[in-house]
């Protein structure tokens, strides 16, 4: 009767304790806090990447607290990250074209001119993703001090790439003026 007792009281405590929080996004999962340097990091929003019909990829933005407004997302100091989540296979090259185009469109020729040789090796390291299969988990985060660090389901490719002005600028692909997908940039900044 007494472990019956027991295994209720543990059952019901169990049942009150606050479930592990997290956004699920199609088949992407989303925690609600990611650690980045030590500093604690809050999603603020996630959604699709969709192009045409075709979902291409869930992606999640992380900030040190919840904005609303794409001004405060892309001057907010401190760690950042974008995490994305494939939705369908896709290369490397074609992943790197997507974000240069989507760089290009959301940036002045000058920020463009004074950032090639960050986009060159930001291409060069995507070209060493190859094939990349459908849910693999790619984080782009602004390290303090560091730059933009790359990393594929966990793994770090290639070394940073040095300045929080070029990743302002890259943040720009999503939630710039010609966002890559508007409804993305909407759930991003905590939207529906």
């Amino acid at each position: 009767m007494k472990s019956f007792a027991r295994s209720l009281i543990l059952a019901a405590a169990v049942a009150a304790m606050p479930a592990l929080a997290a956004v699920q996004v199609k088949s992407a999962k989303f925690e609600d806090n990611l650690q980045v340097a030590g500093q604690n990091l809050v999603l603020n929003g996630a959604g699709v990447r969709v192009k045409i019909i075709v979902d291409v990829y869930a992606a999640g933005l992380y900030l040190p607290s919840k904005v609303s407004s794409e001004g405060k997302a892309l001057n907010t100091a401190g760690a950042k990250s974008m995490q994305i989540v494939l939705l369908r296979e896709l290369t490397g090259e074609k992943f790197a074209e997507a974000m240069i185009d989507g760089f290009k469109a959301n940036n002045s020729d000058a920020d463009i001119a004074k950032f090639q040789p960050k986009l060159d090796q930001l291409r060069s390291l995507m070209l060493t993703f190859g094939t990349v299969k459908e849910g693999t988990v790619i984080h782009m985060t602004s390290v303090p001090g560091a730059g933009l660090r790359v990393s594929v389901n966990g793994q770090q490719k290639g070394s940073e790439i040095s300045g929080d002005d070029f990743y302002k600028a890259m943040l720009k692909i999503w939630l710039g003026e010609k966002p890559v997908d508007s409804d993305l940039k909407s759930a991003l900044l905590g939207g529906n």
